[in-house]
């Protein structure tokens, strides 16, 4: 395996962080709530092993309070309900996301708004 070293050292630090103030937080008991083994959970912490699997990414981002999209780009993974949902419309979608794809983040905000207010 090849490792992914900043995913590992982001996961290390937020979990770190947590530990400083709930005691749920060491490496065993991570890695037990998120569903891996704890040699596992280490050998990725150190980059030294690929990151799991997307549903236990999101798994770790939920126990640790940050946005799961976060690790999931850390992990070069995505969501897999994302393929489900482009999946539901393939000849737009796609098309929807390239044209989107130079935007930056305050415009794409700006656009998810006005749509959202559109829908209620």
């Amino acid at each position: 395996m090849a490792g992914n070293p900043k995913f590992g050292k982001r996961v290390r630090d937020l979990r770190e962080a947590k530990l400083q103030t709930d005691p749920k937080f060491t490496l065993r008991q991570f890695a037990a709530a998120v569903g891996i083994s704890a040699t596992f959970l280490s050998k990725v912490e150190r980059g030294e092993f690929d990151p799991p699997a997307a549903e236990k990414i999101i798994k770790m981002a939920e126990l640790l309070d940050v946005d799961a999209d976060e690790l999931l780009a850390l992990a070069n993974k995505f969501d897999p309900e994302l393929e489900k949902i482009i999946k539901e419309k393939p000849s737009i979608l796609p098309d929807l996301l390239r044209t989107l794809r130079g935007r930056s983040e305050e415009q794409l905000r700006k656009l998810m708004e006005r749509e959202r207010r559109r829908k209620d």
